[in-house]
Formats: C-alpha cells, sequence, structure tokens
C-alpha cells in the first residue's frame, strides 16, 4: 500500500513516519510538512492512502479529502489530528478513520492493518476485452462507472473516457459477475463503488448520479430496495 503523509508539525510528522514506515506491506512515497505538495501528489494519484492531520495552513487536511472525494480519487484518508470538530463532517467524505491526538502506535498500525485487509478483500481484477474493428480494447473493470444500452449500440462509461460496442448487456453482463456491478434497469449496469446519489424520478424509479461524470443513469425501486439490503 502507498501511503502519503502531511502534518505541518515536524514532531507530529515524524511520529507518523516512525509508525507506518515501521509496518509491512507498505511504501511511503511522500511525508511533508506542506500541505499543497500533498495536493500535487494527490492529483496524478500516485498514493493508496493519506494519512492528514486537520488544522493547516492554506489547505486544510479536511480541504484535501474533500477533493479526494468530490473527484471520486481511488484513494482512502485517515485523519490524525488534535480537533474532534470535524468528525461528523469528515466521515460524511468517507473517511476510512479519525484518530485523535495523542494516539498509540497500536491505534494507527491497527486502522492501516485493517484498510489493507478491507482493500484485499475488496479489490476488483479482471479486464474486459473489447474488440471493436480494428481494435481491440483492454478496460480494467475497476475503471468502469456505468454501462448504457441505447439503439443497437452500448457505451462503457469509464474513469478514462467512453468506449462503444455492439456487445449487449446480456453478453456484458456476463463477464461482469463481480458484485461490484449490478443491473439496475434494463439499460444499465451500475458499479456501486462510483454512485453518488439517487433522485427519485417516477414512482418506480430513481436517476442515478456517480462521482466524477456527467452521465447518469436509471435505477428501478426494486433495485434500490435491493442495495439497501444487501449493500448499504
Amino acid at each position: 500500500m502507498r501511503i502519503g503523509l502531511v502534518d505541518d508539525r515536524i514532531i507530529d510528522l515524524d511520529k507518523l513516519e516512525a509508525i507506518v514506515s515501521s509496518l509491512p506491506d507498505v511504501e511511503i512515497v511522500f511525508s511533508t510538512l506542506h500541505a499543497e505538495e500533498a495536493y500535487a501528489q494527490i492529483k496524478n494519484e500516485t498514493i493508496d492512502l493519506l494519512i492528514a492531520d486537520i488544522e493547516m495552513p492554506n489547505l486544510s487536511g479536511y480541504e484535501l479529502a474533500d477533493i479526494i472525494h468530490s473527484h471520486a480519487l481511488n484513494i482512502a484518508v485517515i485523519f490524525v489530528t488534535g480537533t474532534s470538530g470535524y468528525a461528523v463532517h469528515a466521515f460524511e467524505l468517507n473517511v476510512h478513520d479519525y484518530i485523535m491526538k495523542p494516539y498509540t502506535k497500536e491505534r494507527l498500525s491497527q486502522s492501516i492493518e485493517r484498510l489493507i485487509e478491507k482493500s484485499r478483500s475488496s479489490e476488483m481484477t479482471g479486464r474486459l476485452y473489447i474488440k471493436q474493428k480494428n481494435d481491440i480494447h483492454i478496460i480494467q473493470k475497476k475503471e468502469i462507472v456505468l454501462i448504457e444500452r441505447s439503439g443497437r449500440s452500448t457505451t462503457i462509461y469509464t474513469k478514462s473516457g467512453p468506449i462503444k460496442t455492439y456487445l449487449t448487456l446480456n453478453e456484458l453482463e456476463g463477464e461482469l459477475r463481480e458484485r461490484d456491478f449490478l443491473r439496475s434497469h434494463r439499460s444499465f449496469i451500475i458499479n456501486i463503488h462510483f454512485v453518488k446519489n439517487f433522485s427519485l424520478y417516477a414512482k418506480n424509479s430513481y436517476v442515478v448520479t456517480f462521482e466524477g461524470l456527467v452521465e447518469k443513469a436509471m435505477i428501478t425501486k426494486e433495485k434500490v430496495d435491493f442495495l439497501q439490503k444487501n449493500y448499504f
């Protein structure tokens, strides 16, 4: 797991670095006193986990977490902070943990280990191979946000852009057997990890919006109930 550390107090940053560097299966990509440097690394998604103080000059840890959340970046966040005032807002941003200073080595180590174990158990692997005229597109399944059938063609919307194919949703559904994907509607397959909001559209259907994507999908009330019962 690639980890970035940011805290504007050198004594707290040194403590973070000492604890994290002692753990197996981790790599410290950066350790900085400056949130702006952390921001530059975050934009390039060079890390899997950001461990940050909250109250820092110019750019706060909360603002860094908000950037990660609003841009749907695949980066977990642990706050290690001396203030409790952001706790409720932090969990709205789906942070992994909120650790109050002073803390023990065991407290932080266990939090990171839980995240590593969670990542191992939920990581989506595999690829789709989409043949299109003279090209073959290789798509990482974890990059797929939604798939839409319109007319005789299907569009696969990924984090890096759309790809069109003549494969049907039934054919693609057979390739996407992971728990992460749901046939939400006769015309849509969605990746539940990118879902941001459900908005009531009609009596028995909702519009789905996604992190980092303008395009929307439809989902039936029955499938919303299924999601609430089995996923959330």
